[in-house]
């Protein structure tokens, strides 16, 4: 070959490589209009747009949904069958997918036995490191596992040997576990407040049970009758032996007007249903129910480690694995720094990069031992990148759903530092996000809008971040706009004393928050401000908490049956057409009966996909034809449901449809942003900022003078922060104390009066550092917060 051709040869493109983009053409998933868009791969592409425009339908319905659907089909058939079903989105091509690895902000499941360490592997390797290292040996990994029992046996054991069967008798062979026996590896054990749970002053017929669910009207009366109960006695004047029978009987079969049914005492019975549940996935009545009747206690016998006192014993270099898990991880970090054990080198240097992938990404101060239920949103995707941050793919699509929620100013860059990294290995990032300075490191932007809900689902601008500045787009816009300090302060009208607070990592904080003004809680992501209004301000009398917990509700519920605005609307059909109002449920009688009121049938398919179809006999409509002939000025049911908030609250509010509790609710709903959602629409379609403020719009008819708001911003674009901040006005306003923890630095600007905890986050945290006005803190500087906040306002 001679040397020209070879150098020609070089020079030319290889045909492998012109695959550097994703192309999706005619995406109609949720509000989509026939998008088609080319994103660049190996590139950060940020997605912004006003909350409920469609980026999470075009980047996780879309995009990353089809990209797992593929990669499932990938398995065999067997293996597919225990999978779940990937419907195809509505799209019409899409090319160019890579394999698509989704960190969300979904909270870690409500398992009392997920700790942090169980959900990143670091207690396994511990457990590995102590059946190793651990002096005196207590025994292999489960031995330190807070989730295995020890368990006993003995009797004849058989062995498979090359084709015969040896039988050898065993006196007892132990497994063992370090699962603590008195708690069952939960850390705490719950006595049960016998008063909490009945009026001994009535009889069982009258109501004496005050556990929810418990009604005498049912199978459940017809059970304590079957036991022989004295249902007319009052409950003060039963025989201890019928006291016992009522509390703690064992399960026992009864027959019942010729039916087999199980009796089993009031107490066991909670403690299976109830108290095996964490109380924050619990409805909140069960939930009330709960805190009154149920007092949990750190377990006498493992102090609240869980563990049993073997597991406990066994040390490396003085600490037992209980210690470890307790101490904050940046300084646990530190401590596998210095231990020098060459046998389990290659252990020890895993465990050190999966730790300091917590202090890097700004989780240095949890412990291992910290419950994943009670990680915020931000925390918790924070807490799955960190699987991803060593990772050797590359060539991979990570999807971000708004990487820097709960996160403070200064923690922000070092997120963006991490995005970037990502990219360089050669990956593809997409990320959802509404804030400057993570939309300003992007390689490519993609804005869509121009609105939300119906009036959104379009791309109206691509390209870079400087185009999009030039842009007239409401993004392009907003996306230098900084707000301006408030110059005239409200004057309290009183305060909340706080003494000697001490949750979690507060050190014995005093602080005096005023009321009747708008007080933002501040300071870096751990530093203590979530514990000093859960320990100190939470539960008072006339207080109201919206934090960020997830809405609980199937594909059947949506806004209108969240906030029970369905139910003065019912009544107002009912009576206009003097029929019964559960004709106007599409969960009850006026239910279309083909599709069971849910507007869409579902085709299983085997080892496929299930398809999901629109019902043929009511087209989507979910009622009965009949009921969709009743109407209420001028509409009928269906035809209400699929309004937009806006046009509902003018119908409901004047002329022949008024129905006044209908439109108060519907005020609220305007009030927090959402007048472009449709009554009828799904909650499962709400996006994680959409859900909040729907939340946010059913406290606001609480009767409580105190609201406390946990990140209202979250998922808000630029534009938004502007209603809420008046929202948040006209709360105060109107006689309302308000108190934000937030770190957005417009809404800081706007507070009147600022509390600044830190100075850094777990142990470095936990101290007021800053308690005043914003004017102040950005005159003096003097925090982490204070130097953003003076950065922001451009002072």
């Amino acid at each position: 070959m001679s040397k020209s051709s070879s150098a020609t040869g070089a020079s030319e493109r290889h045909v492998a490589d012109s695959h550097d983009l994703i192309r999706v053409q005619g995406a109609r998933e949720n509000n989509l209009k026939d998008v088609s868009v080319e994103i660049p791969k190996r590139r950060l592409t940020v997605f912004t747009g006003v909350s409920g425009s469609g980026k999470s339908s075009l980047v996780f319905d879309t995009i990353a949904a089809d990209s797992q659907r593929m990669i499932n089909e990938t398995y065999s058939a067997f293996v597919q069958g225990f999978m779940p079903n990937l419907a195809r989105p509505d799209v019409d091509v899409l090319e160019g997918l890579t394999t698509a690895i989704i960190v969300d902000q979904e909270r870690m499941g409500a398992n009392p036995r997920s700790t942090v360490g169980t959900a990143t592997d670091a207690n396994a390797m511990l457990r590995i490191l102590y059946s190793r290292l651990g002096q005196p040996h207590v025994g292999p990994p489960t031995a330190y596992s807070f989730n295995v029992p020890t368990r006993k046996a003995s009797g004849v054991m058989s062995t498979d040997k090359g084709g015969r069967v040896e039988k050898s008798v065993v006196r007892e062979a132990v497994y063992l576990g370090g699962m603590c026996p008195r708690c069952e590896g939960m850390g705490h054990v719950s006595d049960i407040d016998r008063t909490a749970l009945y009026d001994e002053t009535k009889s069982l017929s009258d109501g004496a049970l005050t556990v929810p669910g418990y009604s005498m009207d049912g199978w459940y009366g017809r059970l304590f009758q079957g036991m022989g109960l004295p249902m007319e006695t009052p409950i003060e004047k039963f025989t201890k032996r019928q006291l016992d029978t009522m509390l703690y009987a064992e399960p026992t079969k009864i027959k019942v007007e010729g039916v087999n049914l199980t009796f089993e005492g009031i107490i066991p019975r909670i403690q299976k249903s109830m108290l095996s549940k964490d109380p924050e996935a619990m409805q909140p009545h069960v939930r009330r129910f709960v805190e009154r009747a149920v007092t949990f206690q750190s377990c006498p016998e493992c102090e609240g480690t869980r563990l049993t006192p073997e597991a406990r014993s066994s040390k490396i270099a003085g600490k037992s694995i209980a210690d470890l898990c307790s101490m904050q991880i940046s300084d646990l970090a530190q401590w596998l720094r210095d231990l020098d054990e060459p046998s389990v080198a290659p252990l020890l240097t895993s465990l050190r990069h999966s730790l300091d992938s917590f202090v890097e990404i700004g989780l240095g101060y949890l412990s291992l031992e910290r419950p994943a239920g009670t990680l915020s949103g931000g925390e918790a995707q924070r807490t799955k990148m960190i699987r991803h941050l060593g990772s050797s793919l590359t060539d991979v699509t990570y999807v971000f759903d708004e990487p820097t929620i709960g996160l403070h100013p200064h923690d922000i860059a070092q997120m963006n530092g991490l995005l970037l990294r990502l990219r360089d290995k050669g990956n593809t990032v997409l990320v959802v996000e509404h804030k400057p300075e993570t939309i300003a490191i992007a390689d490519h932007v993609v804005d869509l809008g121009p609105l939300a809900g119906t009036g959104g689902g379009q791309i109206v601008f691509e390209g870079t971040v400087d185009g999009l500045r030039a842009s007239d787009t409401i993004t392009g816009r907003h996306l230098d706009d900084r707000a301006t300090l408030r110059s005239k302060f409200r004057t309290p009208t009183g305060t909340f004393e706080v003494r000697g607070a001490d949750t979690n990592n507060l050190r014995d904080v005093d602080v005096d928050i005023p009321l009747g003004v708008l007080v933002v809680l501040t300071g870096v992501a751990g530093s203590g401000k979530s514990s000093l209004v859960r320990g100190s301000v939470q539960g008072r009398e006339g207080v109201v908490t919206v934090d960020q917990a997830a809405i609980k509700g199937s594909r059947r519920s949506n806004p209108a049956t969240y906030t029970d605005l369905l139910e003065p609307i019912r009544k107002a059909f009912a009576k206009a057409n003097g029929v019964k109002p559960a004709l106007f449920s599409s969960n009850s009688e006026g239910a279309c009966p083909t599709c069971n009121g849910a507007g869409v049938i579902f085709t299983e398919l085997g080892v496929m996909a299930t398809v999901e179809s629109p019902c043929e006999d009511c087209e989507g409509r979910r009622f009965q034809a009949a009921v969709l002939e009743y109407e209420l000025g001028g509409k009928n049911i269906a035809e209400v449901l699929a309004m937009p908030v806006t046009e509902a609250h003018a119908f409901f509010s004047d002329g022949d449809a008024k129905v006044p509790a209908a439109a108060t609710i519907l005020g609220r709903l305007e009030d927090v942003g959402l007048g472009y959602l449709s009554l009828g629409q799904p909650l499962t379609t709400l996006s994680g900022g959409e859900r909040q403020r729907l939340k946010l719009a059913t406290h606001l008819g609480e009767k409580g003078g105190t609201y406390i708001l946990d990140e209202p911003t979250t998922g808000l674009h630029l534009a938004d922060v502007e209603q809420l901040l008046g929202l948040l006005d006209r709360l105060v306003d109107s006689g309302k104390s308000v108190i934000v923890i937030e770190h957005h630095q417009a809404v800081m600007a706007h507070a009147d009066w600022i509390i600044d905890l830190g100075p850094g986050a777990g142990h470095d945290g936990g101290t007021v550092v800053f308690e005043g006005t914003p004017a102040d803190l950005v005159a003096t500087r003097s925090t982490l917060t204070g130097e953003h906040l003076a950065a922001y306002v451009g002072a």
